[in-house]
């Protein structure tokens, strides 16, 4: 009798050893499912939007006193600049040469 009380026991300890190694198993694998879902949540929102390029602004005929004018008016913005210590005397020669030179 000892012999077969021994392998009963046995059989338990491993029948329960298995239930108790599958049912961790089963609840190991829901969690990692569950970080899953919700990394692949997070990475869909961390995601940029998209940019779309802004459509070019309609090239407007402008009378030639009106840009003459517009550019008088930028100097004068560069030389306010200039004055208030803003601008170097580089700085100030550069952008005067791309307003005059457009």
């Amino acid at each position: 009798m000892g012999l077969l009380r021994g392998v009963a026991r046995t059989a338990v300890v491993a029948g329960t050893a298995t239930a108790v190694s599958n049912r961790v198993s089963r609840r190991q694998a829901g969690r990692w499912a569950a970080q899953d879902d919700q990394a692949a949540g997070q990475q869909q929102y961390a995601q940029p939007p998209q940019q779309y390029a802004a459509a070019p602004a309609p090239a407007a005929a402008v009378p030639m006193a009106d840009d003459m004018s517009s550019k008088i008016d930028q100097l004068k913005e560069l030389g306010a600049l200039k004055e208030q210590g803003i601008l170097t005397e580089a700085e100030f020669a550069e952008q005067k040469s791309k307003i005059l030179g457009a």
